[in-house]
């Protein structure tokens, strides 16, 4: 059995400079929370129209006096619906993460 020594690959990248350190706590990130919870309230809208849009009944009479109701499904519509759907949850859920980042996020003290 050879035993080769293996490459890590460390020798590939440069070594990391110090810099400046990011900072989370940034107070604009709640304007920018207001903002995707005013999409997403858009979107919710939007979704629920698409979905109501997308569903019709047909209701039929006949010779003998019954009623036939069906229901029609446009499909496009019902995707578009769910797709805006989804789109408004990912953007509430960015919203309370930008909040949070704008709330609790601080730096601390460096230790003595």
């Amino acid at each position: 059995m050879i035993d080769l020594p293996q490459p890590t690959g460390a020798e590939l990248w440069p070594p990391e400079e110090a810099g400046p350190q990011a900072r989370l706590h940034k107070p604009w990130r709640t304007l920018v929370a207001v903002l995707e919870v005013v999409l997403a309230v858009g979107a919710g809208w939007a979704a629920y129209a698409l979905w109501h849009g997308g569903l019709a009944v047909v209701v039929t009479r006949t010779d003998d006096g019954a009623v036939l109701e069906s229901h029609r499904y446009f499909g496009g519509m019902l995707a578009a619906a769910i797709g805006l759907g989804t789109v408004a949850a990912i953007l509430l859920v960015d919203a309370v993460r930008q909040l949070l980042l704008a709330v609790r996020a601080r730096h601390r003290a460096p230790k003595a």
